[in-house]
């Protein structure tokens, strides 16, 4: 008769008894079965976990890849945003100069210019005619009834506050963000409180709450087409529609809207386009005081 089992003899090492053990064949099978199993098991998992590490690696290296994306991204917009104020700047200045001089640009028959807008992307055909337009524009002649006709101090020309500049036209780094952006005026520091006066002559276009300026006040400065803004203001003294002279007292300095200090944001705007300012402070800081009216 076949046996079924298989028999383990043990000796001891001393007495020399012996000892027999019976295991059967299926837990023979069974042993190895499970052996198979964790081997593959095994190997699964050490797969999957080189899988996974593989994965991990290749997300990284995207991550990475992305943040410096992000990051170049930012430096092409705060370029792209640099040159078209410089772009708008230029126009607006080319222009002046066409009105000062009366200089008009000739442009060849309309024909040409019709044939070559089918191919010319039309962003610059009316840039072109927008040009053209501004060019040929003439200054209107004083009414009466222009309440800036009085005026004749109406180029900014004086220091809007007593403080240091501490950020510049142009690009800087956001202190919110920590990233590269264009600062559409310059910041001039001060206590909270300290006067803010009017650096022309003009009317107030605006006065109230604008969102990020916190408080502000835009003041138009007639027929040059400037205007000024004065924002992060704690208080204004002024409504729109109201004729205002240069160094007179608008409100104080503050740090209402989007602003980490007390300070005044200073705009000076051509035809709606932001300009370097500093070119309109040539005088003295000396003169403020001169012409900042008495509170």
């Amino acid at each position: 008769m076949k046996s079924n089992y298989f028999v383990v003899v043990l000796a001891h090492s001393t007495f020399g008894r012996l000892k027999r053990l019976h295991v059967p064949h299926y837990a023979i099978h069974l042993v190895v079965c499970v052996g198979a199993l964790g081997a593959i098991a095994s190997v699964g998992i050490l797969s999957s976990y080189a899988r996974m590490l593989t994965k991990v690696s290749e997300f990284n290296q995207m991550r990475t890849e992305k943040e410096a994306l992000e990051k170049k991204y930012d430096e092409l917009r705060v370029q792209a945003e640099e040159r078209d104020v410089q772009l708008a700047s230029l126009g607006n200045l080319a222009s002046e100069v066409s009105i000062a001089f009366g200089i008009k640009r000739q442009f060849e028959t309309d024909s040409w210019l019709s044939s070559e807008s089918s191919s010319t992307d039309p962003g610059y055909t009316r840039s072109v005619n927008q040009f053209d337009v501004l060019q040929k524009v003439r200054l209107p002649a004083t009414s009466a009834g222009d309440s800036l006709a009085m005026l004749s101090n109406t180029t900014p020309s004086v220091w809007p506050i007593k403080g240091r500049i501490s950020s510049s036209f142009g690009s800087r780094l956001d202190p919110f963000k920590g990233k590269g952006a264009f600062h559409s005026g310059m910041d001039l520091s001060a206590s909270k409180g300290t006067a803010v006066v009017a650096s022309a002559d003009g009317r107030i276009i605006d006065a109230g709450w604008a969102g990020q300026y916190g408080r502000r006040v835009m003041i138009n400065h007639g027929r040059n087409n400037l205007t000024t803004l004065y924002a992060h203001l704690t208080d204004y003294y002024v409504r729109v529609g109201e004729v205002v002279r240069r160094g007179q007292v608008i409100g104080r300095a503050g740090s209402t809207g989007r602003s980490t200090s007390s300070h005044l944001h200073y705009e000076v705007r051509y035809r709606g386009v932001p300009v370097n300012p500093y070119k309109y402070l040539h005088r003295e800081k000396a003169q403020f005081s001169e012409l900042m009216v008495a509170d």
